[in-house]
């Protein structure tokens, strides 16, 4: 962002090109730290932030790669996101969060030196290969018959402070607008990924070779490593997650999905994170995305949820407002 206000456009252009030339130089001979117990270090603090949306915008024409120019005339920056959001519109505006509290990213995602117009690499369109059947199945799920509003379990599981908004926890793990970040913290027999968004912690079992029967939040994860990489293999979804969505992306995954995921650390400050998901009752085939980790020196502080701590009672009044008032008109 301070960069665009102070270069000019040639300035800026020879700026990106010597640092995506000089970070694919660093990733290519980059020696992965150890653990004490042998495994890759993957320990610290990162945020996958980013601009680039889930799915490919038609203004990039199917492509995948853009270069340092065309990023300048039709990317996206985290200032410019946010002016869209603050657009005038039509429609009354009953309030909500403002753009003080949001921090979507400020650049678009750039893996191997490559910026990125959308985090789905496979398909090669980068859109969500929906399988009719499967559409229609998610957005039924959202009808309520006892109405959103007659108890906290028609509520959103954001709303109510059990999960977090969108997938930020995972997996796939998913930007959202704000609270990207999420501590990795690693020993012999588990993984912990603890995401700011709502302190989810996911729990990765390192040393069991099988999927338990449960259904938890973030379903059911466990892992091993192939190299310098992290696999993780997370099935088994609690069936009221099925349905995920922020401004910036919409999925939906049976409890029956298998997401693979892979962490690799390619540099001191970057993490290479891709995600395969295989959900047949949902999708027409597999879809693959990746998006870079970048190290941060900032903590992870205390996710306080107003929404059901203390906004619950606020929602559901008028339910109860309406139900009083039409025993009294009978």
């Amino acid at each position: 962002m301070f960069v665009r206000t102070y270069l000019g456009k040639s300035a800026l252009l020879a700026l990106c090109s010597s640092l995506a030339l000089s970070a694919t130089a660093q990733e290519s001979d980059y020696e992965v730290p150890r653990t004490s117990f042998g495994v890759p270090d993957l320990q610290g603090t990162w945020n996958i932030a980013t601009v680039t949306m889930l799915e490919r915008d038609a203004k990039f024409n199917g492509k995948l790669v853009i270069t340092p120019e065309e990023a300048l005339e039709v990317g996206q920056t985290g200032e410019s996101y946010l002016d869209g959001l603050t657009a005038e519109s039509d429609e009354p505006d009953v309030g909500g969060y403002n753009t003080f509290w949001m921090d979507p990213g400020e650049r678009m995602a750039e893996i191997n030196g490559e910026i990125r117009t959308s985090i789905i690499v496979e398909p090669e369109d980068g859109r969500l290969p929906w399988d009719p059947e499967g559409r229609r199945a998610a957005f039924a799920s959202l009808a309520n018959p006892l109405g959103a509003f007659a108890g906290p379990e028609s509520r959103p599981l954001g709303e109510r402070c059990l999960v977090g908004f969108g997938s930020s926890g995972g997996p796939p793990m998913l930007p959202v607008l704000y609270n990207n970040h999420s501590q990795i913290v690693q020993t012999p027999d588990y993984v912990v990924i603890l995401a700011e968004m709502n302190h989810d912690a996911r729990i990765i079992r390192m040393r069991d070779g099988k999927h338990l029967n449960r259904q938890p939040w973030m379903g059911d994860s466990m892992g091993w490593y192939e190299g310098d990489t992290l696999v993780v293999e997370t099935t088994n979804f609690h069936p009221q997650q099925s349905f995920r969505a922020s401004l910036r992306h919409f999925i939906y995954l049976s409890s029956d999905a298998v997401v693979t995921e892979r962490f690799t650390r390619v540099s001191d400050d970057k993490i290479h994170y891709r995600f395969t998901v295989d959900d047949p009752k949902v999708y027409t085939q597999p879809w693959v995305g990746e998006i870079p980790m970048n190290a941060v020196e900032d903590r992870i502080y205390e996710y306080a949820c107003h929404e059901g701590n203390y906004a619950l009672p606020g929602i559901l009044a008028g339910a109860r407002k309406d139900e009083v008032e039409g025993s009294a008109s009978q």
